[in-house]
């Protein structure tokens, strides 16, 4: 498969504040990508730059091997769909998908053609002569990306499309935008801050932060196999536990001293050494909670716990609980439930357990101590000023 967008060394800067910091990165022909992160991390900076609606400070913008840096937006095949959908309300839903086609002095024919596969694609054929005012947010946005897709950009961008629907609308609408992509088969370059929503549909996607990229890669690798702690705490939910490697155990495994928690067994894929400082991070549906103890097992971290929280979600039960001097998260999935099990509740006695290769081994460039440090002494700087 062929890169359709290549960025390189992409940096902007508004006034003092850096946007983008050095971006490149490639973007695959036909692919459903998302760009993810906070607000401010520079996604919609990046998203603007491709469209044209911004020149970068410095690097380069490649669309199917062509430089297309200094283009002007109404020179590139590629169309954009921001939040408000921003439909004529004079014009039918059909003149509305229409209108591209007409500025583009079409025939007749072929614009009858192209719009009536399109609504049949976003499958509202019998709703082609209402206003925009006599149909759902849902179907409003669906309107938007058929006349988005109408003309055969070769790259179709969207702006958080679904920022603006309640929660069942945003997952219903999230399907249709994947069974679209699939049926178009051109490259979509999705933004959103909704980890959720870009992990359902992203072929690949990239996190950024601060103006730089952290990770680039499909959902799986970024959320098993992150490369920081931004991208563990920020894609999911996790458990991170300081400390350092105090000894090599068969090869592949390192047993931890942590800060306020007994030691743990975990899987090195980073090749960190002796006496190397580290950021465990641990999923909550990797550990498990019983209140009977397991069976022992060479690769288990086992515990005893006292639960402080229960929170109860309809699919899984959250559970905080303490181990030594830390409170740590767990879920529990339910996969059955029966009402004569006697549930956990607060204040009971546990065990908690997972498997060494369940944690994931980030490397930490400070000793967790100085945090500690750093915190005592701004509250003497508070105290005594």
């Amino acid at each position: 498969m062929s890169d359709s967008v290549v960025f390189e060394g992409i940096s902007k800067k508004f006034g003092n504040a850096q946007a983008l910091q050095d971006i490149s990165f490639a973007i695959k022909k036909g692919e459903f990508f998302s760009l993810l992160g906070p607000s401010g991390c520079g996604k919609t900076t990046l998203l603007r730059i491709l469209a044209g609606f911004e020149k970068p400070d410095a690097g380069r913008l490649y669309l199917d091997g062509q430089d297309i840096t200094d283009l002007p937006p109404n020179k590139r095949p590629i169309n954009t769909i921001f939040q408000n959908y921003a439909l004529f309300p004079h014009l039918t839903i059909w003149e509305n998908i229409a209108f591209g086609l007409r500025v583009a002095k079409r025939s007749q024919k072929e614009i009858t053609a192209e719009v009536e596969k399109m609504l049949y694609l976003i499958q509202m054929t019998e709703h082609a002569y209402k206003k925009p005012e006599q149909i759902s947010g849902g179907q409003k946005q669906r309107v938007a990306i058929a006349r988005a897709l109408v003309n055969h950009p070769q790259v179709l961008l969207l702006d958080e499309p679904l920022a603006a629907l309640d929660l069942k609308l945003r997952q219903k609408m999230l399907i249709e935008l994947d069974l679209i992509h699939d049926n178009v088969g051109i490259t979509f370059v999705f933004v959103t801050h909704d980890q959720t929503e870009a992990m359902a549909v992203s072929d690949r996607m990239a996190v950024l932060h601060k103006a730089r990229l952290e990770q680039i890669g499909t959902p799986m690798e970024i959320y098993e196999s992150p490369k920081s702690s931004f991208v563990a705490d920020f894609i999911g939910d996790t458990n991170f536990l300081d400390g350092t490697v105090s000894e090599m155990v068969q090869k592949e495994y390192s047993l931890l001293t942590l800060v306020n928690f007994p030691n743990v067994l975990c899987f090195n894929d980073k090749q960190l050494s002796v006496g190397d400082l580290v950021h465990l991070s641990i999923r909550p549906e990797k550990i498990h909670i019983s209140k009977e103890r397991p069976q022992k097992h060479p690769l288990h971290n086992i515990f005893e716990a006292d639960v402080d929280d229960v929170i109860y979600k309809g699919d899984h039960t959250s559970f905080g609980v303490w181990v030594g001097g830390h409170k740590i998260w767990v879920n529990q999935q339910h996969s059955r439930f029966l009402l004569d099990e006697k549930p956990i509740r607060w204040k009971d006695h546990v065990w908690i357990w997972w498997h060494a290769d369940d944690g994931y081994m980030l490397e930490r460039y400070k000793n967790p101590m100085e945090d500690i440090e750093e915190m005592a002494s701004s509250a003497d700087i508070t105290r005594n000023p």
